[in-house]
């Protein structure tokens, strides 16, 4: 990790780093931030000929070698003091809830648009509406990208920022220029490295985030971290990690509830969490205890399904969905819980 001495490189020194790391088989991806940029060496850092010339430059502060599977989400990186910010919420100061519908209905508009704002009354941070849909069955529905609009309209009307999934390339210039503000990354292409590439690169010098699902098929906590790596290796270091359930499944669950990982993920990377106990757990009537002990884990955040009809829902809400009402309740209770953990004193 190269750190230079002014806020960032010129042209002319970046090329010139360029040229050095490149005779040793490395290459630079620069990571931009609002005040300071720094300069990931991507490749064996470990060459102290490669060092020893960088470190001679006149412009560079130092050098910092992370001997790590994943070089910049590592806690021990120069990006461990960095912070996502979406809707005035930063990450990590208090508890931040995304909720939404599974999948927007093009043909019944209404029901989403009375869903953002019933959301919004409950006390959601960002609005998620699903365009495109993974489906196992090619019959089934899979989205419309005429859902994009109701998604943004709903945005508009509640002034909330919006996140929503893309599965292939093309989604994600139609998702960047619709303006939203969270692309998903789900369970089905968490492990789709020239997805994640796409996504970092497309979004390199913009605030938009990524909230990426922990793959149902992914083992070690080191490879879902080093999934978000990649994203953040192509330029864009707003990187949420979304733990929804694993394999195997659990009898009475959807997935085998894992937001116990979190204290795991957090000794690892300064990334925030943020779990969604919907999918975890397939059914309205467990997911606001699995919410709670979420946040009683260490979660940032929490990503929940609701509809102010789940029974009108297309896709997975008439069975998880919460109502607005239950919402309202599990938000306010995991507030409760969040300050309970931090020592703040609960009226």
């Amino acid at each position: 990790m190269i750190l230079p001495k002014s806020n960032r490189l010129t042209t002319e020194q970046l090329q010139e780093v360029t040229a050095i790391v490149t005779e040793f088989g490395c290459k630079i991806q620069p990571i931009v931030g609002a005040v300071r940029s720094i300069y990931a060496i991507v490749g064996d850092e470990r060459d102290e000929l490669m060092i020893n010339r960088l470190e001679g430059l006149a412009y560079v502060e130092r050098i910092d070698r992370i001997q790590s599977p994943f070089k910049l989400m590592d806690k021990r990186s120069d990006l461990a003091s960095h912070r996502i910010n979406l809707g005035g919420v930063t990450l990590g100061e208090e508890l931040f809830v995304i909720a939404g519908v599974c999948t927007i209905d093009p043909k019944n508009p209404n029901y989403f648009y009375e869903s953002a704002a019933a959301i919004k009354e409950a006390g959601a941070n960002m609005l998620r509406g699903g365009v495109w849909k993974p489906r196992t069955n090619p019959y089934s529905f899979q989205g419309d990208v005429k859902s994009l609009d109701i998604l943004m309209e709903g945005s508009r009307r509640t002034g909330l920022p919006v996140d929503t999934e893309v599965m292939e390339e093309g989604h994600i210039k139609l998702a960047l220029d619709a303006g939203v503000t969270a692309l998903q990354v789900g369970a089905r292409n968490a492990l789709n490295y020239s997805l994640l590439r796409a996504i970092g690169r497309a979004i390199a010098e913009r605030d938009t985030a990524v909230l990426l699902k922990r793959s149902i098929h992914m083992g070690p906590i080191n490879e879902f971290i080093s999934a978000a790596e990649y994203i953040a290796a192509f330029g864009n270091p707003n990187v949420i990690l979304c733990p929804r359930g694993t394999a195997p499944t659990l009898d009475g669950y959807r997935n085998h509830p894992d937001e116990s990982i979190t204290p795991l993920l957090k000794e690892k990377t300064w990334a925030p969490v943020v779990v969604d106990p919907s999918h975890s757990v397939g059914k309205a009537a467990y997911v606001p205890a699995c919410a709670l002990a979420a946040v009683a884990y260490g979660a940032d955040g929490l990503c929940i399904e609701s509809h102010v009809s789940p029974s009108h829902g297309i896709g997975d809400d008439p069975k998880q969905a919460l109502t607005p009402e239950v919402l309202a309740d599990t938000i306010a209770q995991a507030k409760q819980l969040w300050a309970i953990r931090r020592g703040v004193k609960v009226v």
